[in-house]
């Protein structure tokens, strides 16, 4: 009999699960990729938002907004608009307590969107990139 040049089960077995092997590496390296971003993004509005915060006073003899709202659509606009967070959950914002401490917090609740637990994200949180490679056993 004649070969006619096709390729074997096996060969086409092996291929299959070299490409699934592959593409398994690629979605785990990518999604590790979009929670940095993610925690990045959060940061970076933080801060945009403590900025608006603070000009706001400035502008408003030393009068905190009473919420992130405030910063837009009243006589200037702080900020363009008041995004969510990167996991669709609002930015909170606490006012400050003392005027003169500027002791106000703006903070995401994180990716399970429940304030006051590890994965809280500040504008001075650890960068999530910067702990890996490190002993995560401390």
């Amino acid at each position: 009999m004649k070969p006619n040049g096709g390729f074997t089960l096996i060969e086409l077995i092996l291929v299959t699960v070299i490409i699934g092997i592959l593409a398994g590496a690629v979605a785990l390296n990518y999604s590790g990729r979009v929670r940095d971003t993610q925690v990045r993004r959060s940061k970076m509005d933080i801060v945009n938002y403590s900025n608006a915060v603070d000009t706001y006073a400035v502008d408003n003899n030393d009068e905190y907004p009473k919420a992130l709202n405030d910063l837009y659509g009243g006589k200037r606009n702080y900020v363009r608009e008041i995004k969510p967070d990167p996991w669709g959950n609002a930015y909170i914002y606490t006012p400050p307590t003392d005027t003169l401490k500027a002791d106000y917090k703006i903070f995401s609740a994180g990716p399970d969107g429940v304030p006051g637990n590890d994965d809280d994200i500040t504008s001075s949180s650890a960068d999530p990139s910067a702990s890996k490679g490190k002993n995560q056993s401390q």
